[in-house]
């Protein structure tokens, strides 16, 4: 087994040490992976930092301390909470294609859009505008899931064990949910069948 080292941070619009105002409780999620040793070193210094002089609800990094650490790490646009969906999702096509010419300036070759298909509307629509970017920018596509259970029949568990965590009940309309059932591990042939028009 071939073990790929990363996380998913936090990333604060401003700086990571704002802790006052509206904006400072706002995050976006970015994939970052480990491809060496001083990528792997400057995971732990992110996640130091997000946790020592970024922690506002949650452990965050900010753009500027990224671009000082970037160095032997691959990062990916990640999911509909990522900065580059969520852009596109308030038709802010213009700044999301801004957004991965800085990220590409960055990261090079190392910066990768991810595709996901979970079923979700939003992933649906966000799909084509994704792939636009990625023709016009020469950035590569990665097809990625979000994976929260092993098989697709865990998704009724997850769901309990999420109620549990939440202090929440199954019958709650309002509750925090999963959207659907897709969030399990699924195989190669799965996701090339998923992606197969892409």
């Amino acid at each position: 087994i071939k073990p790929l080292i990363g996380t998913e941070m936090y990333m604060s619009p401003r700086s990571m040490e704002e802790k006052q105002g509206k904006m400072a409780k706002e995050y976006a999620h970015l994939i970052l992976l480990a491809k060496d040793i001083t990528g792997y070193r400057n995971l732990c210094v992110l996640s130091t930092l997000g946790f020592t002089k970024g922690k506002y609800y949650r452990p965050r990094i900010d753009y500027a301390a990224l671009e000082a650490h970037k160095d032997g790490l691959i990062a990916m646009s990640a999911c509909l909470s990522g900065d580059l969906p969520r852009m596109l999702m308030a038709d802010r096509y213009d700044d999301a294609l801004a957004y991965v010419k800085r990220m590409k300036d960055m990261f090079g070759e190392d910066y990768y859009i991810e595709l996901q298909n979970h079923g979700i509307e939003d992933e649906l629509r966000t799909l084509p505008k994704l792939l636009k970017i990625c023709e016009e920018t020469g950035v590569k596509p990665v097809a990625t899931n979000d994976v929260h259970y092993v098989a697709k029949g865990d998704a009724e568990a997850q769901d309990v064990l999420l109620c549990i965590q939440t202090g929440k009940f199954l019958s709650e309309p309002n509750r925090m949910k999963m959207e659907g059932s897709e969030f399990y591990l699924k195989p190669v042939e799965e996701m090339e069948k998923l992606f197969a028009v892409c």
